[in-house]
């Protein structure tokens, strides 16, 4: 066949990956013929596929086609003689690469002087032998076929797996990238329980407002680049979930049984199909945790209005205990259940996080009051002619008549020492007293307890009589 008469099409993709430009395809020959060597040497002088010249490496027995294999990585294509030193030499040879090299690029063709010798389809199959013939049909016509038919299935066998490795490493960086998104993202919310525990305990309203403040701005920052991180990984998932439906979209077409044989094996051995479903998966359980945080810390700044002055401003009284509630969920939400029996409320003037502090201090006391059993608390609110009020109620302990005169004394507390600074109440009653309005109990020993706060809805003029 003339070198310039190549009726084969050869297709004009990217390179062999690990082949610089301009270097020989090598083409290892292991034959015990010496004949055989010069031969093929002679047939393929001025062989060239996609401008490459080749290289031709002899081996002149089994053993010596191990010790070639180990020592390079680049062949191309073998091409074995079935029986050498020994009988099976050949076959040997052929496992040795697939089984112990692990070498499955390299494309195997198998040529015997006996006609009446061939392996057996399972073995072909097993050890992914490309073709097989006897000596007297490997004409120079047919030779050179075979070698651009190789060479070819070789190049795009090295394409395909340069591009799978490609693509493992662009999804092992984002899943790790993702990884340490969410770990930022765990490490945000223990440092957000932490506030909110420090803000529960401390029960003081200048404390809490400056450490309420602290957190939403420090969280802000994280949450914010890791939300712009997490919508570009989302947009790179999308890119590559599209690349792997144009390849299984063209899997069918693939005529070369051995690659489509790796690329059916390949797919297997990563379960692609359980990437597909679980990867956007754990994208919107990542990015529902992210908005939950952020919502978190802007209750946090609603509860204590850090954004806003300290002053006297009409407010929606429900929406700041519902900021108060979620503040308070990590307290309440393994002990009871909350109802919520809101009424339609006016702005109320007020100072906003004042009260969000006194209903935050019932909140936490009534889960403190309810037992080892689960019980419910009652948050409702309502009007009375000209003033508001919400009331708290729980199905805890009760309040023993005894006690209930001094719940609001600065420093009285029934918890045991070290769990209670006996102030919440008393900082409550003060503020409730500052805003014109009144506080009260009523209890119940075993079945629980309601705190109703009343204020009014409009504040009377600074030099009114209290």
């Amino acid at each position: 066949m003339n070198k310039d008469d190549d009726t084969l099409h050869i297709l004009e993709d990217a390179p062999v990956d690990h082949l610089p430009d301009g270097a020989p395809w090598c083409v290892l020959v292991v034959d015990d013929d010496p004949g055989v060597h010069d031969v093929t040497r002679l047939a393929l002088v001025d062989f060239r596929f996609e401008g490459r010249k080749l290289e031709l490496v002899s081996a002149h027995s089994g053993e010596q086609g191990r010790t070639v294999f180990e020592s390079r990585r680049d062949i191309a294509l073998a091409i074995i003689d079935v029986i050498m030193e020994t009988e099976s030499a050949g076959l040997d040879l052929v496992r040795y690469v697939r089984t112990q090299l692990r070498n499955h690029s390299t494309r195997l063709v198998m040529r015997t002087g006996h006609s009446t010798l061939a392996p057996e389809d399972a073995v072909i199959r097993d050890y992914e032998i490309d073709d097989y013939t006897h000596k007297t049909e490997l004409t120079l016509q047919k030779l050179r076929t075979l070698l651009y038919s190789k060479l070819r299935s070789y190049r795009d066998v090295c394409l395909l797996e340069y591009q799978r490795a490609d693509l493992e490493q662009t999804v092992a960086l984002r899943t790790n990238a993702l990884r340490e998104r969410n770990a930022e993202l765990k490490t945000l919310n223990e440092k957000l329980s932490s506030a909110q525990e420090h803000l529960i305990q401390s029960e003081k309203l200048a404390s809490i407002g400056q450490l309420a403040a602290g957190v939403a701005h420090e969280i802000n920052n994280p949450i914010g680049y890791i939300f712009s991180n997490y919508g570009t990984l989302d947009g790179y998932l999308t890119d590559l979930f599209q690349v792997l439906e144009v390849y299984e979209a063209a899997e069918p077409h693939c005529s070369d049984t051995s690659a489509l044989q790796k690329i059916r094996s390949i797919k297997e051995s990563v379960d692609l199909a359980f990437l597909k479903e679980d990867i956007p998966t754990l994208m919107r359980e990542s990015k529902e945790g992210i908005v939950r945080v952020r919502r978190i810390v802007q209750d946090l700044k609603d509860f204590s209005h850090v954004d806003a002055i300290q002053e006297w401003q009409y407010c929606n009284l429900n929406q700041g205990i519902e900021s108060t509630l979620n503040v308070a969920n990590n307290e309440i939400k393994y002990k009871a259940d909350v109802v919520r029996r809101f009424g339609d409320l006016p702005e109320v003037q007020c100072m906003a996080s004042q009260i969000n502090q006194v209903v935050l201090n019932l909140l936490v006391n009534a889960a403190h009051a309810i037992g080892p059993e689960r019980g419910v608390i009652t948050v409702e609110t309502g009007t009375d002619a000209s003033n508001v009020w919400i009331t708290v109620g729980d199905t805890g302990c009760g309040i023993p008549p005894e006690v209930l005169p001094r719940i609001f004394d600065p420093f009285f507390t029934t918890k045991p020492v070290g769990k209670g600074t006996g102030l919440g109440l008393s900082l409550s009653y003060g503020i409730v007293q500052k805003h014109h309005g009144s506080i009260a109990v009523h209890s119940d020993v075993g079945q629980g307890s309601q705190f109703r706060v009343t204020i009014p809805i409009c504040q009377p003029p600074p030099d009114a009589t209290p």
